[in-house]
């Protein structure tokens, strides 16, 4: 929408403001932050104290002024050329993104803002580094505007008319409550379950309730006492870990309820999940550069994986740019080839080469000389039954760098470089060889000598880069030249057969 100004000629676009209803749910959410807060200082206060009334009161009528003043002063609008999004009254700020680098628009919906129909618009653009992203956030639209703003921001094939309804999308994945089994693998449900407990057990302490003045409890802890240390220990254990993996299974179902992954006729991926929180996660196709899928160690032994895509403008936590939650691994697989249209052979499924004796060697050292240089210390300076007991660690040493050596691999194939490494968390990388920037060789004073090298593929996407680790001096530098063909050229001056890399 435009308009036209009558004096100058020129066409200008309106400013909008956020979404009335805003003035509602902007201070309901901030004294739902401030409940706990103000109960404690009620309760620790008496009930005859009016002067610590008289503060909560205050302070929930500021809490009111500012969601006032903030929806007053924000405004935005789209241009041809950008978004900019203009907030603040003492302090004001300014931004404006560019329409030709966004990257990815995120919808969030918290449980408030579905009450009322609303959406957050989080917009995320390319910057200048490979490792920041630029964007705005627009707290909040209607939930129909907000997806009008989501095909309008992502198609530049022109502005999208209010009344047009999206088509449907291709669907590439959808939830599968089989999956559920993965929950309790996975790192990041283990630190939520961690958080609440800690969440939990603050608000009590400040509450001033000891738990053991509850008479169960205390019975339960003379029993608890009274018993065997082993017994004590184990039933601990199975306490902490049917508490981990029942919460484990909460959060996987609340985070992924009704996922799907569709692939939109505006030319994005577009992922929605959740159930108190309603995400969807806009990727635009013609900007991604590729698919990882990781396996941190728990999933992998329950032969587990999930896959992320790699593009600017993600998120950088644990859950940046999931394409999918913990899935069986082939799955994951599938889930890369679907996003990137190409085989799986082709990207994370390919079959990678080995990388020469000396990686295994340096894999085997960087975990044995830690290992032993701990087993020297507890027999020096240890209490005398930790010495012998640390010699356990010099076998696990030898077996995680053994399985260091063997997650290594690369492989070059017709659209893609594919790196995996990792033993803790493994990562299978297929970066698309078009969006590889730059190149960087490094070589430590120990990879001179064991002649191997690191190679690092520079892309503006996902982490900034990714690297083949420990490969042959002659491979490394051949690698980075085939991949792409013409960057490397002109600073190599080998003999054609050395080259083992078609530059295809």
């Amino acid at each position: 929408m435009t308009d036209t100004d009558h004096a100058t000629g020129v066409v200008t676009t309106p400013w909008r403001r956020l979404d009335v209803r805003m003035l509602v749910v902007g201070p309901l959410g901030s004294l739902g932050r401030l409940l706990p807060l103000v109960v404690i200082l009620l309760v620790t206060g008496g009930t005859g104290d009016p002067v610590r009334v008289w503060i909560a009161l205050v302070a929930a009528g500021l809490v009111v002024l500012a969601g006032v003043v903030r929806w007053r002063t924000t405004r935005y609008r789209i241009t041809p050329e950008r978004v900019e999004l203009h907030t603040g009254w003492l302090r004001r700020q300014r931004r404006s993104v560019p329409r030709d680098r966004i990257r990815t628009v995120d919808l969030t919906a918290r449980l408030l803002h579905r009450v009322f129909g609303l959406s957050v618009v989080q917009v995320a653009a390319a910057s200048g580094s490979p490792l920041e992203a630029a964007g705005l956030s627009l707290d909040a639209v209607s939930k129909d505007e907000a997806d009008l703003l989501r095909r309008e921001l992502l198609d530049r094939s022109g502005p999208v008319a209010p009344q047009e309804s999206a088509p449907p999308g291709e669907l590439l994945a959808r939830l599968d409550w089989s999956w559920l089994r993965f929950a309790p693998l996975t790192f990041s449900s283990i630190a939520g379950i961690g958080a609440i407990g800690a969440t939990l057990f603050n608000l009590v302490d400040d509450l001033g309730v000891d738990p053991r003045d509850i008479g169960a409890v205390d019975d339960a802890a003379d029993r608890f006492a009274s018993a065997p240390i082993w017994a004590g220990v184990l039933v601990v254990v199975a306490v902490l870990l049917a508490l981990a993996v029942v919460g484990a299974l909460l959060l996987y179902a609340e985070r992924w309820y009704d996922y799907r992954l569709t692939r939109e006729p505006d030319g994005t991926l577009r992922v929605k999940r959740g159930l108190l929180t309603r995400r969807s996660l806009s990727v635009a196709e013609q900007r991604l550069r590729g698919a990882e899928v990781v396996e941190p160690i728990l999933l992998r032994a329950g032969r587990g994986a999930q896959c992320r895509a790699l593009s600017t403008g993600l998120s950088g936590d644990a859950q940046g740019g999931a394409l999918m939650p913990p899935a069986p691994r082939a799955e994951a697989h599938r889930v890369a080839a679907a996003a990137l249209r190409e085989h799986p052979a082709e990207i994370t499924g390919a079959l990678l080469r080995r990388h020469p004796p000396a990686a295994r060697t340096r894999r085997l050292t960087r975990t044995l000389v830690p290992a032993a240089a701990v087993c020297a210390g507890l027999f020096a300076f240890g209490p005398g039954w930790a010495g012998p007991l640390s010699l356990l660690l010099l076998p696990a040493a030898v077996v995680l760098g053994l399985d260091r050596y063997r997650q290594l691999g690369h492989e070059l194939t017709a659209r893609h470089l594919v790196t995996r490494q990792g033993s803790l968390v493994r990562g299978t990388v297929a970066l698309q060889r078009e969006g590889v920037i730059g190149w960087t060789v490094r070589q430590s004073l120990f990879q001179r000598r064991a002649g191997v090298v690191t190679v690092e593929a520079v892309t503006a996407a996902g982490q900034g880069g990714y690297t083949v680790l420990d490969v042959a001096a002659a491979d490394g530098v051949a690698l980075a030249d085939a991949a792409v063909p013409r960057l490397l050229t002109p600073f190599l001056l080998p003999r054609p057969e050395d080259a083992r890399w078609p530059a295809s």
